[in-house]
This record gives C-alpha cells, sequence and structure tokens, in this order.
C-alpha cells in the first residue's frame, strides 16, 4: 500500500494484491495519515479479503500498529531515507562505507546485513560519538547529526526490513516496486493531458487502475 499526489493537496491512495497485481481499494486523498491506511485494511476485510501480509513505506507510527500483521517496510523506501541524509554520492569514508552496507540490503538475508550494519558501527563508534563546542553557548552537540540519524533510522526499522525473509513462504515482496511502477506509468500518461480539472483528473485515474 502507498500513496502518490499531483500538487500538494490531490493524491491517492491505493492498496494493491502483491501476488494477483491486482489494485483492491484506492482512496482520494488530502493527506496521507496512518488512520486511512488502517481504514483500507478493514475495508479490505469487510469485501471479504484476508491479509496474510504488508508491504509499506514505513511511515511512523504505521508498521508499529500492524503488530497483528507481518509488515515489510520497502527497501527501497530505506534507501531513499539513507541518501537524504548522507547524499547519493557521500565524500566520507565513514559515509561512503554506510552506503556499501545499505546496498546490500536488496542482495542479502537478515543476519548478514545486521552483521555488516554492526561491524560499521564498531569501527565508526568513537567517531559518531564526537561532539562540537559552541563558543557562544559553551553547549556541546554531535558533530556528524545526519550520519548519526542515518545509523538511527536503520536500527530503528531493521525489524521491518527483513519480514519477507522471516516470512518466505508468503512470498512477501520486499519492496512496493509494484505500486510505484503503476504510479510513475499513471503520472506519465496523465502528462499528455495537463490542465484537467480535478474531476476529470479522477475519472481518468479510475479508467486507469480499474478500482
Amino acid at each position: 500500500m502507498d500513496t502518490t499526489y499531483w500538487g500538494r493537496s490531490f493524491g491517492v491512495m491505493l492498496f494493491k494484491d502483491a501476488i494477483s497485481k491486482e489494485n483492491l481499494l484506492k482512496y482520494y486523498v488530502k493527506n496521507e495519515t496512518n488512520v486511512l491506511y488502517l481504514q483500507g485494511l478493514k475495508d479490505l476485510e469487510l469485501l471479504g479479503y484476508t491479509i496474510k501480509s504488508v508491504v509499506c513505506d514505513g511511515r511512523k507510527g504505521l508498521v508499529q500498529s500492524l503488530a497483528n500483521l507481518p509488515v515489510q517496510m520497502c527497501q527501497f523506501h530505506q534507501v531513499a531515507i539513507i541518501r537524504r541524509y548522507i547524499t547519493k554520492n557521500p565524500k566520507t569514508l565513514v559515509s561512503i562505507e554506510l552506503k556499501e552496507v545499505v546496498s546490500l540490503l536488496k542482495w542479502t538475508d537478515k543476519e548478514s546485513f545486521q552483521g555488516a550494519l554492526n561491524d560499521w558501527y564498531l569501527k565508526w563508534n568513537t567517531y559518531l560519538k564526537e561532539r562540537t563546542i559552541n563558543l557562544e553557548t559553551g553547549k556541546s552537540h554531535y558533530t556528524h547529526k545526519r550520519l548519526r540519524s542515518a545509523y538511527r533510522s536503520l536500527k530503528t526499522n531493521l525489524p521491518w526490513l527483513f519480514t519477507w525473509y522471516d516470512y518466505m513462504e508468503l512470498k512477501i515482496p520486499n519492496t512496493t516496486n509494484a505500486i510505484d511502477g503503476h504510479f510513475a506509468d499513471l503520472k506519465n500518461k496523465m502528462r499528455n493531458h495537463n490542465g484537467l480539472s480535478e474531476q476529470r483528473k479522477i475519472k481518468f485515474i479510475d479508467g486507469f487502475l480499474k478500482v
């Protein structure tokens, strides 16, 4: 399940079956909220669907709200989060090595990734604890805050990054790429119809998503 936007206040939240590739449910939204995602899952159950697992982008609080289901955080979204913290082309060795660890996500198993991340942390632990003193206030803060945030994101999300590995029998995708690709195709086709009113956009999207 995922959401895409046209502008700041018009979006589509889509629920898609990873096995059949069928679009099951959609909402037109102004804001992407955990409450609406949870409502969507309830509505699917009311429609008769059995939900075996969920793949999502790891919104804050969402995976924790789905404690009764196996939840896979999209690994692609996790990589994007780390890229925002350390950039696409990091310059320092510590960031370059973290990027190399993150690149293992889609290629390795849970234990190997955890081991690589832990090895990186042990190697750079002292560096990560460096502090800078503000000469005006005399107070100190961590020197490498963005790097620390990148590591913290991985540690926090780790329980949900390899759900596909813990539940292999369910054949859970490790990304939301099936929806992301669908959204990309929809937006490309919409570009050929610039200037549509919101109602005409809705009609176009209804026809494209067929749900």
